[in-house]
């Protein structure tokens, strides 16, 4: 029988002081195999339950909420709100999980943490799966992405902010009432005045809206760089109707780098939730072969 998760806490720092970063852990605690899974922009580790249930019988499965996104705390200065601070709170995960490598499942967002981590000399990443996500930096994306996150929505009920998650994440594909009901429960808190909001600090915004061109065509060339850097295994996995990561950057991913393994999963946008078992099935054989 599968463990149910523990939620658990460590302490990490930024250049602003201290915070708080919330995981959920699945498994055996003593198990020392160990599966780091994390999540989107503006998602939390809720979204890895279905996956993380069906990995727990081989590895100890660790489901982090990034800074600013859950039961973690937030920021003091929120320009740190950028990869280089995850990938700093991940390697203090790690350490805490007391293992000398993991492996890692990232969805968009997470899988560019890993992207990071991976590229590092002595990278505690063995095998690494990438949920819809590449190095290319579209401007005009990212810019969409800054202003959608940083509007500080209220909803009268929890079905309309159901509704407007649904919406917002009709590019996950095909979901049933229920698994949309769970996707918006995972993301959307009651406040004090007894309306919703999303579960995330909106100042997550910031490092996109002061993003320009010319700073994320320099991005860009770094994400390249770590990626053509990284030398373990990966499964890049796109949905064929992804806006954000693009087939031609798919491709060049086979052919550049750790010469990515591509999956594409048809009539599905950014990005494949993993909660249905044909996507967990490509998880697991990919980290168990």
């Amino acid at each position: 029988m599968t463990m149910q998760a523990q939620i658990k806490m460590v302490q990490c720092l930024s250049p602003a002081g201290l915070h708080a970063m919330a995981y959920k852990e699945w498994g055996d605690p003593d198990n020392p195999r160990v599966l780091v899974c994390v999540h989107g922009v503006t998602r939390v580790s809720d979204d890895f339950d279905a996956l993380a249930a069906a990995m727990s019988d081989h590895y100890r499965v660790i489901c982090p909420d990034v800074v600013g996104r859950g039961r973690s705390g937030w920021l003091k200065d929120p320009k740190y709100y950028w990869v280089p601070q995850y990938v700093s709170d991940m390697v203090t995960l790690i350490a805490r999980l007391d293992v000398p490598e993991v492996d890692w499942f990232g969805t968009s967002m997470g899988a560019l943490i890993g992207m990071g981590l991976a590229a590092l000399p002595d990278t505690p990443i063995r095998k690494m799966v990438m949920n819809d996500v590449g190095p290319a930096l579209n401007f005009q994306a990212l810019s969409r992405i800054g202003s959608y996150i940083g509007e500080d929505m209220r909803f009268d009920s929890f079905q309309q902010g159901r509704d407007y998650i649904r919406t917002i994440s009709a590019p996950f594909g095909p979901h049933t009432d229920q698994e949309w009901d769970k996707l918006a429960a995972d993301v959307l808190r009651q406040t004090a005045d007894g309306r919703w909001r999303r579960h995330y600090d909106v100042s997550l915004a910031l490092p996109f809206k002061v993003m320009t061109e010319e700073s994320a065509q320099q991005g860009e060339a770094a994400l390249w760089a770590a990626y053509d850097a990284v030398q373990c295994p990966v499964l890049l996995v796109r949905g064929s109707e992804s806006d954000l990561l693009t087939r031609e950057t798919a491709q060049q991913m086979t052919t550049r780098g750790p010469h990515a393994q591509l999956v594409e999963l048809p009539g599905i946008g950014h990005a494949p939730t993993f909660m249905h078992e044909d996507q967990i099935a490509l998880a697991r054989q990919f980290f168990l072969e």
